[in-house]
């Protein structure tokens, strides 16, 4: 499944299956990976800047929302 493409360059929330969420800029989708960069991990405990490039795999990927800019 991919469909991605639309929102490249866009702020996402991706939603883990795990219950947390990783928010940032959509940099790229690689197969069945989606690539974030400028990312803040969401959890119960709260929010957590991360560095680099996040990388997802999408079978951990719940749902997507873009984020109003």
């Amino acid at each position: 499944m991919r469909g991605y493409k639309l929102v490249i360059s866009r702020r996402v929330l991706v939603n883990l299956t795990t219950g947390s969420a990783i928010e940032g800029v959509l940099w790229d989708e690689k197969g069945a990976l989606l690539v974030l960069r400028d990312a803040r991990l969401h959890s119960e405990g709260g929010t957590a800047p991360l560095d680099g490039e996040v990388i997802i795999e999408r079978d951990r990927i719940d749902f997507v929302q873009v984020v109003a800019s």
